[in-house]
């Protein structure tokens, strides 16, 4: 017993060690890293500059914003990608995920901000249970890369949110606008077939037919505007992202009750009397009308 006592107590001191050479280390980075900020400040003219220029690229500008619909309103806001061009952009910021702890079942994590220059911090620590739904049901998770996966994709809008707090809030009303414009200013190829590759992408990613974007939009997509192509690339970014679902934005019904209502209509018009040389004839007398299938 007396042996089993002195090699828990070995080891007891052994891992102490390591953890201090750990965070001993640990120390000297975050020591490092502020003197460089201090040594360097960013300019923040060109920083802005940065931050605009990068906002002027349509591939950026077309994944900036997100939207989800929440009480009868729309929500919208910067995007994951565009909030990690500002912080590469505005400079001497530390941000990411660092998960603390991973028990059974579940996961705790957090997301960071740091400004190394002004020492602001923002950090949110979260809870992900290792878990998914899928088809109807919850999907219990046990592959280490799909738990990874779900972390980061979990601690991803989170660090959005503490990048966000960290920037000046002007800086960031500025880099959506330029988005905006950007998206308004693409000329790179006409009006409609733009529309047409999002309806593609919606339709090959989610199913989400062009009747149900439609519906949704309330008039055909022969008469959609530039502002409306910028609203559907709002949709694809926010579902991309996870901030909102299929069901928040389309019916998935509304292909089947455009059909339904031409069926309705192409009976009715059979049904119709149809007179010949003066006399009505009914349908039963002209099997050939109504065989016919509808569409």
């Amino acid at each position: 017993m007396s042996e089993l006592a002195m090699q828990y107590q070995q080891n007891q001191q052994q891992g102490g060690v390591i953890g201090q050479a750990t965070a001993s280390r640990e120390m000297e980075e975050v020591k490092g890293a502020i003197f460089l900020a201090k040594q360097f400040p960013r300019n923040i003219f060109q920083s802005e500059q940065r931050i605009l220029d990068s906002c002027k690229r349509p591939s950026l500008a077309e994944v900036a914003m997100y939207q989800y619909p929440r009480g009868g309103t729309k929500v919208s806001g910067p995007s994951i990608r565009l909030a990690e061009v500002l912080a590469q952009n505005w400079g001497n910021i530390s941000f990411g995920v660092k998960e603390l702890e991973q028990r059974e079942g579940e996961s705790v994590a957090m997301a960071y901000a740091w400004d190394l220059e002004t020492n602001v911090r923002q950090e949110k620590v979260f809870t992900v249970k290792h878990s998914r739904q899928a088809k109807g049901s919850l999907q219990k998770l046990t592959d280490p890369r799909d738990i990874y996966e779900l972390v980061a994709s979990s601690g991803a809008r989170r660090v959005r949110a503490c990048v966000l707090g960290i920037i000046p809030g002007d800086i960031v009303d500025k880099a959506v606008a330029e988005c905006e414009q950007t998206l308004r200013g693409n000329n790179k190829g006409p009006l409609k077939d733009r529309i047409a590759n999002a309806l593609k992408s919606f339709k090959e990613n989610y199913r989400v037919t062009q009747e149900m974007v439609e519906a949704k939009f309330g008039y055909n997509a022969e008469s959609f505007t530039e502002y409306d192509y910028v609203e559907l690339i709002k949709i694809f970014t926010s579902l991309k992202d996870g901030m909102s679902k299929i069901e928040d934005w389309f019916d998935k019904d509304a292909g089947k009750k455009k059909s339904s209502d031409l069926a309705e209509a192409f009976n009715k018009e059979g049904k119709k009397e149809v007179p010949v040389d003066g006399k009505a004839e009914t349908p039963a007398e002209q099997p050939e009308l109504s065989q016919q299938p509808s569409e």
